[in-house]
């Protein structure tokens, strides 16, 4: 069953090209002109990824992905003009799984829905067994939690699967770029702010003395000392 794919996007030009390529590349494609009849479309239908502009008519690209995010993890690329580095990181930090720039390039595009959807099918494809523990931090492979002394940390995916793969490299320094590899699944097209991104986003729901930063170089797990 082929992917079916959710544009948000105003610009007519924009949406139909987008929806063209996409087709043509074997998706299954769905428009909205604003972002309510998004949201309202996400709602009522299932889809497998959403591209998502940001200046949008009656609720802004932002607003669409904040309500998203309070019902659904699906997999959201943001497709915007927005470019600022402070646009990007609010993308980010609303969870955002990946951000792309017009003007793009369609081939890229399709490159980053194949890694993202690669990514979301491997997290509910595989099936880990085990337990990672660290101090007060327990991941559970199998059922995808975090718990912290007992307590349920609400982490994203992208989140589980950054915490996953230091916790199993505890002892090693993994670069930025390994991160993304990993985690992402492509070369970034871009700076790895990204990760920063990330990093910071569970800091500040673990604490900020289980990650490590290694300047210059990219993130280990702390040591227990």
């Amino acid at each position: 069953m082929p992917a079916k794919i959710l544009i948000i996007e105003d610009e007519v030009d924009i949406h139909n090209f987008l929806k063209d390529v996409l087709e043509d590349a074997g998706y299954l494609v769905s428009v909205a002109d604003d972002g309510m009849e998004g949201f309202m479309k996400f709602q009522n239908q299932h889809f497998d990824l959403v591209l998502l502009d940001i200046l949008l008519p009656k609720i802004d690209g932002y607003v669409v992905l904040e309500m998203i995010r309070k019902e659904s993890d699906i997999p959201v690329i943001m497709l915007t003009a927005m470019g600022s580095e402070k646009n990007q990181i609010k993308g980010f930090d609303l969870k955002a799984d990946d951000y792309i720039v017009k003007p793009f390039s369609m081939n890229i595009v399709l490159k980053r829905i194949e890694a993202v959807l690669r990514r979301a099918t491997k997290a509910i494809n595989e099936e880990p067994h085990g337990i990672l523990k660290y101090k007060e931090l327990t991941l559970d492979l199998k059922s995808y939690e975090a718990r912290m002394s007992g307590n349920l940390v609400a982490l994203t995916r992208t989140e589980f699967e950054l915490l996953r793969k230091l916790l199993e490299n505890k002892n090693c320094v993994l670069t930025r770029d390994q991160l993304l590899n990993d985690i992402w699944g492509y070369e970034f097209f871009g700076n790895d702010r990204v990760v920063n991104v990330h990093i910071g986003n569970i800091r500040k729901k673990l604490g900020a003395d289980y990650i490590e930063t290694i300047r210059g170089v990219g993130y280990k797990i702390a040591s227990e000392d």
